[in-house]
């Protein structure tokens, strides 16, 4: 299963977007009314009313967060790794989203760029 990997540039501080990516009331704001986060290892959550759900693993406040994404009723996960840089023109944000399924390969990937990254960036704008 092939893995992705890139990088985003976001106009905030690394703890800020870490705020943004964790704290509820925050997601709510660019993911969604009915998300579901908290920021303990095993609990679950749901991003984009439940298009995104999955299990925490680990979290390293304002650097790194560690997550395992579900295909629907698939027994299939995959990891998906969030860290934070800091960047000059605010937070370098890493993604690492490995084990993708490849018949999901092209949604997952225009997920990332268009939906998921998309949104969060347009939440400082």
């Amino acid at each position: 299963m092939p893995d992705f990997r890139k990088y985003y540039t976001i106009p905030a501080p690394p703890e800020e977007v870490y705020m943004a990516l964790t704290y509820a009331p925050s997601l709510s704001l660019w993911a969604g009314e009915n998300i579901e986060m908290r920021t303990e290892p095993g609990t679950t959550f749901s991003l984009f009313d439940g298009e995104i759900t999955g299990t925490n693993i680990a979290f390293e406040p304002n650097q790194k967060i560690i997550q395992h994404w579900d295909f629907g009723d698939s027994e299939i996960t995959s990891e998906v790794t969030i860290k934070l840089h800091p960047h000059k023109k605010g937070c370098s944000v890493e993604v690492r989203h490995s084990h993708i399924p490849e018949e999901a390969w092209e949604d997952i990937t225009s997920g990332w760029d268009d939906t998921y990254m998309a949104s969060l960036m347009d939440f400082w704008r």
